[in-house]
């Protein structure tokens, strides 16, 4: 077990001046399981691949422990890889390749049946061991290359999108096998996903990354009821935040025919930066539909039902911008409107974000 540490690392890719990763700062516990999470792009592999010892670090340094592992070799640094392709061998047993690494290593014969055959039994892969790869579904695949990380006994776990070859049941199934995995055996975990509903669901704790850039490191709950900007805000959650620009006057922010106050800190910032519009956030369960005159008008659009939820999607009147996307709002599935009505909607009192129009950041 150990502790991951990222000192002020980035990664400049040959021919380009703009770093992949930038400074990135980064603390993670002893026995953590942490989510680095982003769109495509965002430097999320790149982070992984740099532990890892794949990619270069052209500044600052990264510590695994006590150790310096800047500059050391992959097999030196004491890690074990699960990849998106699972990077099985096709000729090989199950066994074979679950104890593969550690017959390189000259690890003895009966030590190695032994862990191999623990790995098995934590996986529910015993009756698989006899197996070749082409004969496994990709979620048994999936397992065996776990299987292989854990019989190295490494003192840290790096996933890179484990899950996206699966399908959509199978991955929710597999996600609460790993993350519960992962706190029986106790060992520090960076996980890489571009899924945000997985990287809540998984991580002790989730960093979001935009552009080689860290926006926030905190957990699920935190990033969810505080981003820290308008990114975050609108990369967390599912369906995303609304997230509009609405004018102020006289302390309010104005959405189409109903006024928000805003705070006094809130208000503080806007005038420090001169300006006289907010970027205005609500989450779409954080709305209510109320009665004529009691909120601010919204045509509805179009109505998704999921059963359990719905969702209503439609435009504010009376803004401004009519290309603006659409307010999504959780509705009551028994009393859905209709196509093209006017409904009235009212942001719960406390429940929406203020953040800056210039930086993103958040207000107060």
């Amino acid at each position: 077990m150990a502790t991951v540490t990222f000192d002020q690392a980035s990664r400049f890719y040959p021919g380009s001046d703009v770093p992949a990763v930038d400074r990135l700062d980064l603390d993670i516990g002893d026995g953590e399981f942490l989510v680095l999470v982003g769109p495509s792009g965002c430097g999320k592999s790149t982070t992984l691949r740099m532990l890892a010892g794949l990619e270069d670090v052209d500044e600052g340094a990264i510590h695994i422990g006590d150790r310096d592992v800047t500059n050391l070799p992959p097999r030196e640094r004491d890690i074990a890889m699960v990849f998106q392709s699972y990077a099985l061998y096709p000729h090989m047993t199950v066994a074979q390749n679950m104890g593969f690494a550690l017959e390189m290593a000259k690890v003895p014969k009966e030590e190695r049946s032994a862990r191999v055959l623990e790995a098995a039994r934590i996986l529910d892969l015993e009756p698989y061991l006899d197996r070749r790869p082409k004969a496994l579904s990709g979620g048994q695949r999936q397992r065996v290359a776990m299987g292989r990380a854990i019989v190295r006994q490494p003192k840290v776990f790096l996933m890179d999108e484990p899950l996206s070859n699966l399908d959509a049941k199978l991955r929710v199934s597999t996600r609460s096998q790993i993350a519960a995995l992962q706190k029986r055996l106790g060992v520090t975990t960076v996980y890489v996903t571009h899924d945000q509903v997985e990287a809540m669901t998984m991580g002790d704790r989730v960093a979001v990354l935009k552009d080689g850039v860290l926006q926030q490191c905190d957990t699920p709950l935190a990033l969810y009821k505080k981003p820290a900007n308008n990114f975050v805000a609108g990369f967390i959650g599912s369906p995303s935040m609304n997230i509009r620009e609405f004018k102020v006057a006289n302390g309010h922010a104005r959405i189409g025919e109903l006024d928000v106050p805003l705070s006094r800190d809130e208000l503080g910032v806007l005038a420090r930066e001169g300006s006289d519009s907010v970027l205005l956030g609500f989450r779409p369960e954080s709305v209510d539909l109320v009665g004529a005159g009691e909120g601010f008008p919204v045509v509805v659009r179009l109505v998704e039902e999921l059963g359990a939820d719905a969702y209503l999607y439609g435009s504010i009147v009376g803004t401004e911008d009519a290309e603006a996307a659409d307010i999504v709002t959780r509705v009551d599935p028994a009393r859905t409107p209709r196509i093209g009505e006017t409904v009235y909607l009212r942001v719960r009192p406390g429940q929406e974000h203020a953040f800056s129009p210039q930086t993103g950041e958040r207000l107060g």
